[in-house]
């Protein structure tokens, strides 16, 4: 479950590119955290990206 039920984000999807330059597939996942936060009035528990932690979009409860 890595991603924010705020803004969205989830994972990336690229390549890792060896020395020789041989490519094979990899994942970047978000820094998700499980947080209690203030949903309609009520604390609930959601999954949110440390950025928007950091910015201030979440209420925390």
């Amino acid at each position: 479950m890595a991603k924010c039920s705020i803004c969205e984000k989830s994972v990336h999807f690229g390549n890792n590119v060896s020395h020789s330059h041989r490519r094979s597939n990899r994942m970047w996942k978000s820094n998700i955290k499980s947080v209690k936060a203030m949903i309609n009035g009520t604390p609930k528990r959601v999954y949110v990206c440390t950025q928007c932690l950091k910015s201030g979009k979440v209420e925390r409860a």
